[in-house]
């Protein structure tokens, strides 16, 4: 019995010996590998992969794969979604260095991935196992692997734990081999029609397995806010998920509340200015544009982070203020006057259907303009609109006052807003500092 115990000590002796010299072992062989990126009928610009078949393989899938596997010090990645394409599917995964870059990967030796049209992980197989709903636009799907589990299994074999996280939720994880050269991560792509299936790859992202309490706390912070368009939101974090390549990508973040008497002051901190910090924080009316920065339109004013701008109704800035950078903090609230009557302001925000179909046409047209200025004059000036109590607009900087403008309330009221325009911004928000 001893000897027997004594045999079964030195297995698991040479197991975590095994375990713990891969990363070593194999590092030093992937020079020799040199592997490049692998990419087919998907077109790389930046971070962002787009479905590009050619017109005799329209509707087949494509892929890319990544020079570099996932390492200890790397082994998590994430992928937004922008657009899920019609009619097919993405896939989220790792591969072996040596694959082909072929489609349906997923169904070939050691390769596992997670697929958009069905929700289903597969591994090695057609067969898929379902751990969440279909991706929309704005998920945030992520792939790991756990180094720090790593078994032999007795056959010359390293397994890992793969695992997958939508929105920064952990869904499922499945055993893969380890191959001698890694696993990559894999981006593969489907649709009917050539326009369509675009995400953006990031490479450097990091994930953290929340517990049920924080969990319950990024669920509350979804009452907070009224709306969000191209804005992921986690926790008190505003993330842009948009494309940030022309004026029509901002994405637009309204709280559910009004400013008031009793709460007239929010905040937010640059927490990643991301590639040119166009952040702008700001009161806008109930139903603005989505597409627009606070200020740019009528009924809103902002102050904007990248050139220190104030905007009141415009797309036309006045120089106001210092540029705001990372760490710091931006405030906006409304002084209003000893004898306000909220009675005054709270005008009914419902329309009638001609405006509501006006309001939709001058979406649409924002979306097709080139123009930062106001397009909107003529919805403005119907009677729905008409301005209400003259209050204080002021903006703060890192807790300091940097002015203030005479700006008319808006029927319905003035919502904290929330713009962003560029990859990777991100900014933590405090509507409530008990600071103003």
């Amino acid at each position: 019995m001893a000897e027997w115990e004594n045999r079964l000590l030195a297995v698991h002796m040479l197991e975590n010996r095994v375990a713990n010299a891969w990363v070593d072992r194999h590092a030093h062989r992937a020079p020799r590998v040199r592997r490049r990126i692998r990419c087919e009928h998907i077109t790389v610009d930046g971070d962002l992969l787009s479905y590009t078949p050619t017109d005799e393989r329209e509707g087949k899938a494509g892929i890319y794969i990544t020079s570099s596997p996932l390492k200890p010090e790397n082994c998590y990645f994430e992928v937004v979604i922008l657009d899920p394409g019609e009619g097919g599917f993405i896939t989220v995964g790792l591969v072996p260095g040596n694959l082909p870059a072929e489609k349906q990967y997923t169904w070939k030796t050691d390769s596992v991935a997670y697929y958009s049209s069905d929700g289903k992980l597969r591994a090695g197989s057609g067969v898929g196992q379902e751990v969440g709903p279909p991706w929309v636009v704005g998920d945030i799907v992520g792939c790991g692997i756990k180094f720090d589990e790593m078994k032999h299994d007795g056959l010359g074999r390293t397994r890992v734990q793969v695992f997958f996280t939508r929105n920064s939720r952990k869904l499922g994880t499945v055993l893969a081999n380890l191959p001698p050269d890694g696993l990559h991560p894999a981006i593969g792509m489907c649709a009917d029609s050539p326009e369509g299936a675009e995400v953006r790859l990031c490479l450097d992202a990091t994930w953290e397995e929340k517990t049920d309490v924080i969990l319950m706390s990024i669920d509350n912070w979804e009452e907070e806010w009224a709306r969000r368009h191209d804005i992921r939101l986690n926790g008190q974090l505003l993330e842009y998920t948009g494309r940030g390549k022309n004026i029509t990508d901002v994405g637009l973040a309204q709280a559910r509340h009004p400013l008031n008497t009793t709460n007239h002051y929010f905040e937010i901190e640059i927490i990643d200015p991301g590639e040119n910090c166009y952040i702008a924080i700001g009161l806008a009316r109930k139903d603005y544009p989505k597409h627009r920065h606070p200020g740019w339109n009528k009924g809103s004013i902002g102050y904007h982070a990248d050139d220190g701008k104030i905007f009141i109704g415009s797309g036309i800035g006045e120089p106001f203020g210092p540029r705001c950078h990372k760490g710091e903090i931006m405030g906006c609230g409304i002084l209003f006057p000893r004898d306000y009557n909220p009675e005054a302001d709270c005008g009914t925000t419902h329309m009638c259907d001609s405006c509501e179909d006006l309001l939709s046409k001058t979406e649409e047209d924002e979306d097709n303009c080139h123009s930062s200025e106001s397009e909107d004059e003529e919805w403005w000036e119907r009677p729905y609109a008409e301005s209400g109590t003259k209050v204080q607009v002021f903006f703060t900087r890192n807790g300091k006052t940097i002015g203030q403008r005479e700006i008319r309330i808006a029927k319905g009221g003035f919502y904290p807003t929330v713009g962003m325009l560029s990859s990777n911004e991100k900014v933590r928000v405090d509507l409530r500092p008990l600071t103003g």
